[in-house]
């Protein structure tokens, strides 16, 4: 499967889809990521035929620092 957003295109089929160790078998809250031609794919573990989210290098650095420093927390 092929997908294009943001200047990006990149084909999933071999896609190493990573998981959290933190989500755990009965989350229903766990994404899964994947570093694929330059950009990062992000989708629901729970449904791995649905949606993928692309971000480009610099949205996905920018959200890992983010959530490092707590930018996110509730």
């Amino acid at each position: 499967m092929e997908i294009e957003a943001k200047g990006l295109r990149v084909n999933l089929d071999g896609a190493q889809w990573h998981s959290s160790d933190h989500g755990g078998p009965r989350s229903e809250n766990c994404v899964e990521v994947a570093f694929v031609d330059g950009g990062i794919a992000v989708r629901q573990s729970n449904n791995p035929d649905g949606p993928v989210l692309l971000f480009t290098r610099g949205e996905w650095d920018a959200f890992v620092e983010g959530a490092k420093d707590g930018e996110f927390d509730l």
